[in-house]
């Protein structure tokens, strides 16, 4: 679904002030989040009921036009989302249930190269894991963990708000990265970060067995 005009909102008129208020009732998963909750419980009989036993991460869309979009990543336990940047967009994201491992980064060098294959150093911005119920994390161009990676310990669900969204013809496509051993033997950098953790990352092209289905959303109608 792609309009020109400004989108009817699903929760409330101002996204950015509700985030940390949306439930997964308010998005049809509720069962879902349910199952979730007693996941690492022994008496959590029904759970292979409620969650598809197909290990492929799933994209419920909700929204798009040319100033955002909305979509919900249902993502099975131990699955991953590997490293992956927004270019030039701010991206509100939020964990409706579950828990997931959340690893993001910063370029330390803000110019955008002309090879995007060679060698970039980043600042370790998250490392750790996220609980539903939580606040959303805010990524920003240039701050904030522009780069993440998400690692599900339990089955979750990951509520994205993109803006802009990612476009072909505005330039701006979602590339995949990977850690690389490198040594910083002048310092510079380790100067430069103040301290903190940084890597380098490189960019690749991830396994064919990492799988992104689309699937149905099933929540509340938008009433165009």
């Amino acid at each position: 679904m792609r309009s020109h005009d400004p989108p009817p909102l699903l929760w409330h008129r101002s996204l950015p002030r509700t985030r940390d208020k949306i439930t997964p009732s308010d998005v049809g998963l509720e069962c879902e989040a349910q199952a979730a909750r007693v996941w690492r419980s022994p008496q959590a009989l029904s759970r292979k009921r409620v969650f598809p036993s197909s290990p492929a991460i799933r994209y419920r869309h909700i929204y798009e036009c040319r100033s955002f979009s909305i979509g919900i990543f249902c993502i099975p336990a131990s699955s991953i989302i590997p490293l992956h940047n927004h270019p030039g967009m701010t991206v509100l994201s939020k964990v409706l249930y579950g828990t997931v491992h959340v690893k993001s980064y910063d370029w330390i060098d803000k110019a955008e190269p002309l090879n995007l294959l060679k060698l970039r150093p980043a600042r370790v911005v998250r490392d750790g894991e996220m609980s539903a119920p939580c606040g959303a994390m805010v990524l920003h161009p240039e701050e904030g963990g522009n780069l993440h990676a998400f690692k599900a310990i339990t089955p979750c669900a990951i509520l994205d708000i993109l803006t802009p969204p990612y476009s072909s013809e505005g330039g701006r496509h979602c590339s995949y990265f990977r850690r690389c051993p490198k040594s910083d033997p002048s310092g510079v950098l380790l100067n430069r970060t103040k301290g903190s953790e940084f890597v380098w990352l490189e960019e690749y092209q991830p396994r064919d067995s990492f799988v992104i289905r689309r699937d149905l959303y099933t929540g509340p109608a938008l009433k165009l």
